[in-house]
């Protein structure tokens, strides 16, 4: 029998001595040991950052897009991206409960959503069924494993399945927004057409106050007033996030010279690490939620332009934020509507 560990080492194949999510392959055999919860799986969310990757690798083909993701996880035992190295979360009915698991509140039949990557968890796919190019959910038939110390929601019987999967994927922004914005601060979401974007916004603009702003950024004229009728944004600027001085230049005309004290990168592209940075005023903060972040490139080029400012790695958890997110939905129903349009 194997020394069975609370963090899942117990099924790392290689490299031994490492946590899941670092490893390369796992054990993905689907059986319950004493200390973890199987599942069966409905759907996978794949992150934004990953499914924009895998689309754009296969051409916008969902039967490559379908032999591309079994290939991954049939290598490694898990849906990690091998270029972005991230994953995603996943819906699933409990299968069966170890004697050991600390999740006391489940039992066979209990619908949950994960809150812990794809990136570290076993995943055995028997079928994809379908991929959905629009909102990054992919059904499947499988089983997966959720460790002792994995974190997950139930799905709350009054919600869709599908809408509450789609949210929890970002819980985890909008919650670390309600922390980082502070009374009138000026917040800059980029990527704020997406889900993460307007989540945050809607909580940042709750957390500024009247006298702070948030100002977005989106890609195409055509988002703009979409997005002007959720009032969640004082401004939105249209630029491509990957051109840091032209979104620089329109940020400082906007703020008079001042640019943000907080801003917050949800965008799900490459090599944006400047545009945050130089939009953010001197000892400012950036949240690089964004899966497409490289430390490398935030890092040193923070140095190479002498800012000084506080960058913060978008951890995908904090405490409550699951409720957080759900809460946000429930309040705002132009949000759930939307929501309910694109995911549901």
């Amino acid at each position: 029998m194997k020394k069975l560990c609370r963090y899942g080492t117990h099924r790392v194949i290689e490299p031994v001595g490492i946590l899941p999510q670092a490893a390369f392959k796992i054990d993905s055999t689907p059986i319950c040991y004493d200390n973890e919860c199987l599942i069966d799986v409905d759907t996978l969310n794949i992150d934004s950052a990953s499914f924009h990757q895998i689309k754009e690798a296969c051409d916008h083909d969902p039967e490559r897009m379908k032999a591309m993701i079994l290939g991954i996880v049939n290598e490694q035992g898990k849906m990690q991206n091998p270029v972005t190295k991230s994953g995603g979360m996943l819906i699933g009915t409990v299968k069966e409960v170890g004697k050991d698991f600390s999740g006391h509140d489940l039992k066979p039949g209990v619908k949950l959503a994960t809150l812990v990557s794809l990136s570290l968890t076993p995943l055995h796919i028997d079928e994809i069924i379908s991929i959905n190019i629009t909102n990054e959910q992919v059904k499947i038939k499988g089983q997966a494993i959720l460790f002792d110390s994995g974190i997950y929601a139930v799905i709350p019987e009054d919600l869709d399945e599908k809408f509450v999967l789609a949210a929890l994927d970002v819980a985890g922004a909008p919650a670390q927004t309600r922390k980082l914005a502070k009374k009138d601060m000026t917040v800059f979401i980029i990527g704020a057409n997406g889900k993460s974007g307007m989540l945050c916004a809607y909580e940042a603009k709750k957390q500024v106050g009247p006298k702070g702003r948030v100002i977005g950024l989106v890609r195409h004229e055509e988002q703009v007033e979409s997005l002007k009728t959720f009032h969640i944004y004082d401004d939105i600027i249209v630029e491509s996030a990957t051109n840091s001085i032209e979104v620089y230049e329109k940020l400082l005309e906007v703020t008079k010279g001042e640019l943000a004290d907080l801003t917050i990168n949800v965008v799900n592209t490459e090599n944006t690490e400047m545009t945050s940075i130089l939009c953010t005023k001197e000892l400012g903060t950036v949240y690089f939620f964004s899966m497409a972040t490289s430390f490398t490139k935030a890092a040193l080029g923070a140095e190479g332009i002498g800012k000084d400012i506080t960058m913060i790695i978008g951890n995908g958890y904090t405490k409550n934020h699951a409720n957080i997110t759900l809460e946000i939905l429930r309040e705002n129903q132009q949000l759930f509507d939307l929501f309910m349009k694109r995911y549901a």
